[in-house]
């Protein structure tokens, strides 16, 4: 099965895409199945969940929460996560049945002090990331000897399955391979001008516009 482990709808700050047309796309783009995990909510994936018309395509409900420590994903959920501390939020988790993740560790964590037991997979590849961050990640799921998932990251629709784990069954999830492709770099910039537009924050958008040539060319 070919699973894209992250990605958002427009219940997320940052993203307009609407779960039919994800559903479309996953379908069209050779997923088994596409886990839902919006910014802070689990709406998206209740959504997506509720419409799916494809019988052979598994839509798994999950959440990317903010903690103190960065995002940590929890997937296969039923309710609102509402704690922000780390551990608290991954209890939060396990009390649903669900599964944990610490997804993109390298960008926007604080790792320092972190236990890592506690998680039960880490994102070791991520489509809107460079090779050399996704190494890192890998490293430090090989270090803690944690099972790597992959995902695309997708807030926009070209992103939809540029990264997808390959696993057994539905019930297990255990990774045995994985595909990854990077997105383009216009896609993280669109995600952040709809974050700007969502908070109708003028000088967020006008900042992003002028920083966007050099992200665009790979530039810092």
């Amino acid at each position: 099965m070919k699973v894209d482990f992250h990605t958002h709808t427009y219940h997320s700050y940052d993203c307009d895409m609407k779960p039919i047309k994800i559903l479309k796309l996953a379908k069209e783009r050779g997923l088994d199945g596409i886990i839902i995990n919006d910014h802070d909510t689990i709406k998206g994936g209740l959504e997506c969940k509720k419409i799916n018309p494809y019988d052979d395509l598994l839509v798994i409900v999950g959440a990317e929460i903010r903690t103190d420590i960065g995002d940590v994903t929890g997937i296969f959920l039923k309710e609102e996560i509402k704690s922000r501390h780390y551990k608290d939020v991954i209890n939060e988790i396990k009390s649903q049945g669900g599964i944990s993740i610490l997804n993109h560790p390298f960008v926007q964590h604080k790792l320092e002090g972190v236990d890592f037991s506690v998680f039960d997979f880490i994102e070791g590849y991520n489509g809107r990331l460079t090779t050399e961050q996704n190494n890192k990640a890998l490293q430090l799921a090989n270090t803690h000897g944690k099972l790597v998932i992959s995902g695309s990251d997708a807030h926009t629709y070209s992103e939809i399955a540029n990264c997808y784990t390959i696993i057994d069954d539905e019930v297990s999830l255990k990774p045995n391979d994985h595909f990854y492709k990077k997105c383009n770099n216009f896609a993280p910039i669109k995600s952040q001008l709809i974050k700007a537009r969502k908070r109708k924050d003028l000088m967020l958008f006008l900042k992003i516009l002028l920083g966007a040539p050099r992200k665009i060319m790979g530039l810092k």
